[in-house]
């Protein structure tokens, strides 16, 4: 009897301890998901947030950049766009408050495709925005990629997917 309970005891001290190795290690893929649902998070806002909210968050959005990102944005009908740096990036995005009231930003079917090195990334998604509360939704294909830098898995370019016509 106290065999199988030193067994039981031993294969749940196995079982906690890979478990707590996930949630302290979790794998490259993991990890930027974790990173992209943030982004997505931080990016949408809501209507009559304060000034505070507003540059806290578009702060936290340039926190999950490199230094040197570069975005490129060219949507079909709408004049190309370019960014670079993250001082740009915060810019942007307290400047998004102020072009709509509200913004609600998710990323459907991320495919990650993490590097031999797994210490880079790239994730090809759907953007799926719904400004103000509109019916229609914007839908836009784009491609992240990710570098890990001091043990965070930052942007470093994010670029617009051309669908064929």
């Amino acid at each position: 009897m106290k065999i199988i309970f030193r067994l039981l005891l031993a294969a749940g001290f196995i079982a906690l301890s890979a478990w707590l190795w996930t949630i302290l290690f979790p794998s490259p893929d993991k990890a930027i998901r974790h990173r992209l649902d943030e982004i997505a998070r931080t990016a949408s806002f809501i209507a009559d947030e304060s000034p505070l909210l507003i540059a806290g968050k578009a702060q936290k959005m340039a926190g999950y950049m490199s230094t040197n990102i570069e975005v490129t944005l060219d949507v079909a009908g709408e004049v190309p766009h370019k960014l670079s740096g993250r001082d740009e990036i915060q810019q942007a995005a307290a400047g998004a408050h102020m072009a709509t009231r509200s913004l609600v930003v998710q990323f459907l079917d991320p495919e990650v495709v993490v590097g031999a090195d797994k210490q880079s990334a790239t994730v090809n998604l759907t953007v799926k925005a719904q400004p103000d509360g509109q019916k229609d939704f914007i839908v836009q294909q784009m491609r992240f990629t990710f570098r890990k830098m001091n043990g965070e898995w930052l942007v470093t370019r994010i670029e617009t997917v051309r669908a064929l016509s």
